[in-house]
């Protein structure tokens, strides 16, 4: 299993210093020795390609993936030409992580319609699969898309990875995608239900293996503080119950919120709970290091530590 790191958008800074940390922080993940660098597209905060794309300028080895953009929110062939011209600036380590949000940011925020999602998304994967298939002519009609237009941007795409949580999404995932990017699934969930679909999907398919690229928050910290950690992780990550998809992906698991997925405790107690994502066959950790402390400068040395801890065990995991 390879280690990385997920991040979110961090109110602790001020905005002028949100993008250099963000840039910062991927530069000092590369030098530490992690295998790939995760970051979200949060409404109302840093747009994830662009901060990437400047990323991708400033390291040179560490895997840059995007967790997830939301596909209604652009044209797929516009997607497209974002995701290759990130992948150039990156030089061929960018992974496109896409997903299909919830109601509540696409049409409640955003205005847009949602229905028929799983429908939307196949009709963006036939033009963004063939925009991705190698400079020329993209010709694509389907029920949501006329597109006859020329692609010439980069011979290199990146790989693509669906969060996909229910059965049609992995099957989705498996058929036509390089794998998945989850959130808030525990490792039964991953190995009772997420692993084997598309696992089998792919293999119909006549697909690589998968990757399943799993977010798990994680804390480093003494045993009498779990419980507080997972209680604060939740309270920080979790939205749920706003979404209908999470809710039946945690029945499929044992965790009811997401600091129930946490790897939280001593270094003993975090490594257990790694190695079981592990062998429950998530390929890629996606590290969401959640600090904790009373003030900034005590959350700082509380993530600088577990940051440490989780780079120490690139070989034993």
């Amino acid at each position: 299993m390879r280690i990385g790191l997920m991040v979110g958008s961090d109110k602790e800074r001020d905005r002028p210093d949100r993008l250099p940390g963000l840039i910062s922080d991927g530069v000092a993940a590369e030098k530490a020795g992690f295998s790939s660098f995760w970051f979200p597209q949060v409404p109302g905060y840093l747009d994830a390609m662009t901060a990437i794309a400047l990323l991708g300028a400033s390291t040179s080895t560490i895997e840059l993936g995007t967790a997830v953009v939301p596909i209604q929110t652009r044209h797929p062939l516009i997607l497209a030409q974002q995701a290759l011209t990130t992948n150039a600036a990156c030089r061929g380590r960018f992974a496109l992580g896409l997903g299909l949000s919830h109601d509540w940011i696409i049409n409640g925020q955003l205005g847009l319609p949602y229905g028929k999602p799983v429908g939307t998304l196949r009709d963006h994967l036939d033009v963004l699969t063939t925009a991705f298939a190698g400079p020329g002519h993209v010709d694509v009609d389907n029920a949501r898309f006329a597109v006859h237009s020329p692609s010439d941007v980069t011979d290199t795409a990146p790989p693509v990875l669906l969060a996909a949580l229910g059965p049609t999404m992995l099957r989705i995932a498996g058929e036509r995608t390089d794998g998945t990017v989850l959130w808030m699934a525990d490792e039964r969930a991953v190995g009772e239900h997420v692993a084997p679909r598309i696992t089998a999907a792919a293999e119909g398919a006549r697909r690589p293996a998968p990757r399943i690229v799993a977010g798990v928050p994680v804390a480093l910290c003494s045993p009498g503080e779990v419980d507080d950690a997972r209680t604060h992780a939740s309270e920080i990550l979790g939205h749920a119950h706003f979404s209908p998809n999470y809710v039946a992906l945690l029945e499929h698991g044992d965790a009811e919120d997401v600091g129930d997925t946490m790897a939280a405790g001593d270094e003993s107690a975090v490594l257990r709970r790694l190695c079981a994502y592990r062998d429950a066959g998530v390929t890629d950790l996606a590290a969401r290091i959640i600090p904790l402390g009373r003030d900034a400068s005590a959350r700082r040395r509380s993530r600088e530590r577990t940051a440490q801890f989780l780079a120490s065990l690139a070989a034993e995991l």
